[in-house]
């Protein structure tokens, strides 16, 4: 019955988790890593979770934490949480129905360009639909960093894809604005 139970949560989540982990790693093994050893600890820790319908949030949380422990074990003189400095969130005026126009590989492309400081919460709540209580629950912050991530993420990836499609000057991207949750 467990084994049963495992393999449909397994069956259910492992390609958004996958996605997730490809979005934060950019590289398709180290991504497939991430997303088999979220359910090995699930296999180990899954039994603690008394809310089964939190299963989703525990395993995206999961997954972002083992993705920070490899990256701090390979990166150990740098620290996640340091911001850019110097960054400042600049206006821009935007067509609003760039979105619809551009391709979707190009904003993937210039989203894995964004810091994963950024990235994660964008992908998050523009590819995984969650809220913002809920990135903040899997990247353990406050809800306020939550929201000010996504807005500084936006910009940085704003810039990216000006650069991308400089040289047409129509192609300016907005972002639906994110209603709080």
């Amino acid at each position: 019955m467990e084994d049963e139970s495992f393999a449909s949560l397994v069956e259910a989540w492992y390609a958004p988790l996958y996605r997730f982990a490809l979005s934060l790693t950019r590289r398709e093994a180290e991504a497939c890593d991430l997303a088999q050893q979220t359910f090995f600890v699930w296999a180990k820790k899954g039994h603690t979770l008394r809310d089964r319908s939190r299963a989703k949030t525990w395993l995206f949380t999961t997954l972002y934490r083992e993705f920070l422990r490899v990256r701090k074990r390979e990166q150990r003189t740098s620290s996640l949480e340091d911001l850019p400095p110097g960054e400042q969130d600049t206006a821009e005026e935007v067509e609003v129905d760039l979105a619809g126009r551009l391709d979707g590989e190009l904003v993937m492309r210039a989203l894995q360009e964004v810091d994963v400081i950024f990235r994660a919460p964008l992908s998050l709540f523009y590819i995984k639909d969650l809220s913002y209580q809920e990135i903040a629950t899997v990247l353990d912050v406050p809800v306020g960093t939550v929201m000010s991530r996504l807005s500084r993420g936006k910009a940085h990836l704003r810039r990216r894809l000006l650069e991308l499609t400089s040289g047409n000057a129509e192609r300016v991207i907005d972002f639906p604005q994110a209603e709080a949750q």
